[in-house]
């Protein structure tokens, strides 16, 4: 039986463990979150609903089905901020701290693993990578914690402003969404150093431990690589792009941004266009968004941050690539180029693959939850959906009214768009067909 466990566990490729990893963590994260001592009232909370927060937490996303601030005592909420943390940084991450304390050889094996969780391009120089994760991360934890906390303390007291500060920074950093105060954001919608602080550590938890490590080591524009070039300037597009055109379609709309300062409807378009990508934190009513603000929101939370950091969704990268592919088609270009470097075929393929296996996703799920959810508008399901796949958390107040067909869906749903559609698939098929035949051409119509 032994010899049997020792094969299939040499059987499993990086992308199997990765996968078996973070449900693992999932797991263990429901059973502590059933116990008594994680509620207020210290009784057993149901498994479905422990096992929808766990997942929530681990895979960043935010959405909830009991009240965060409200449900969940000190432990309880204190075991939360731990899953978002494993489920932002990659429990390869903390599995590679935990092995340097104990001074043991992390070995090629554990190596490829790391690869996989990291997006990495090489093997070369992936421990030390980690351990800048690991300081980066608690170092802009820390200050962001200390910006909140200046603003908490006052209002909450020493003990609970600080435990407020360190919750919303870990939260927001790792663009998970979670909050202790009920109703996330709203009261603090013209709070400048709420939203900005908040803001700020969802992009730079969004843009990639990569960009980071280059942007810190900056030696001239010309030095960043492709990978960076087009994670920044995606970002800049989106961020400013959503804001205006956040703050065009909301600055009229009595629910939201009308009967707000210039200030508070500038700081929360701004945060509308920052926190679907892919945060899950709110300022404003997001059942009382336009029509337009929603479809906007989706966009947005469907295309998610970069690769390598805590944000999901398809990431900018897959999107830039895409639309610089239909650019260079239209200019009847063969290659797809970006920044005067051409982009393999093989990498173009990826980028189809995931969008197509992201659409197709959400598309089956709209229609399970469409039969599930009796009475529930399209715009919601398709607006739940997309917020579970892209881990962001928004809700237009569908969450807490889920059956519980419902729940094991968007928790699926959370987990694919953590873990990856195809990072996911390819854990589930078997071994790459090493085939080397080349058929002849065959010629279809298109378009």
């Amino acid at each position: 039986m032994l010899n049997v466990q020792k094969r299939y566990k040499k059987r499993l490729t990086p992308v199997q463990i990765l996968a078996l990893g973070f449900f693992s963590v999932i797991m263990i994260g429901s059973f502590l979150l059933m116990l008594p001592i994680s509620s207020k009232v210290g009784t057993v909370t149901p498994f479905i609903d422990a096992f929808f927060t766990s997942t929530s937490a681990v895979c960043v996303t935010g959405l909830v089905t009991l009240n965060t601030g409200e449900h969940w005592s000190y432990f309880g909420s204190t075991v939360i901020m731990f899953l978002i943390q494993i489920g932002g940084l990659g429990f390869m991450s903390f599995a590679t701290l935990f092995a340097l304390l104990l001074g043991k050889k992390i070995t090629l094996k554990e190596r490829l693993i790391m690869q996989e969780a990291m997006n990495s391009f090489s093997l070369q120089g992936l421990v030390k990578l980690a351990k800048y994760i690991l300081i980066f991360t608690f170092s802009v934890e820390g200050v962001g914690a200390l910006f909140l906390a200046t603003k908490f303390i006052p209002e909450y007291g020493l003990e609970k402003g600080t435990y407020f500060a360190i919750f919303h920074s870990v939260s927001a950093f790792c663009n998970a969404g979670f909050d202790l105060t009920g109703n996330s954001l709203v009261p603090y919608a013209d709070n400048t150093v709420i939203i900005l602080t908040i803001s700020a550590l969802i992009i730079i938890g969004g843009l990639g431990f990569a960009v980071w490590a280059e942007i810190y080591n900056y030696k001239g524009l010309k030095k960043l690589s492709v990978h960076s070039k087009l994670v920044i300037t995606m970002t800049l597009i989106l961020l400013i792009g959503g804001w205006i055109l956040m703050f065009i379609l909301e600055a009229g709309n009595p629910e939201t941004l009308k009967p707000m300062s210039l200030k508070g409807k500038l700081l929360s378009s701004l945060f509308a266009s920052v926190s679907p990508r892919t945060a899950g934190f709110n300022s404003i009513s997001t059942s009382g968004m336009t029509l337009g603000g929603i479809t906007l929101t989706i966009i947005l939370m469907f295309i998610g941050g970069s690769p390598g950091g805590t944000a999901g969704g398809i990431k900018t990268t897959t999107t830039g690539i895409l639309l610089m592919t239909i650019i260079c088609m239209i200019k009847n270009r063969e290659d797809t180029t970006v920044f005067n470097r051409t982009i393999t075929k093989g990498l173009v393929y990826k980028a189809f693959v995931i969008s197509t296996i992201a659409m197709g996703v959400v598309i089956v799920d709209t229609m399970i939850l469409s039969i599930t959810e009796v009475g529930a508008s399209l715009e919601y399901i398709l607006y739940e959906i997309v917020s579970a796949f892209g881990t962001v958390g928004l809700t237009l107040g569908l969450t807490p009214k889920l059956t519980v067909v419902g729940k094991l869906l968007i928790a699926l749903t959370m987990y694919i768009g953590r873990v990856g559609p195809l990072t996911l698939f390819l854990a589930l098929s078997s071994k790459k067909n090493g085939s080397s035949i080349k058929y002849p051409e065959g010629k279809i119509l298109v378009g």
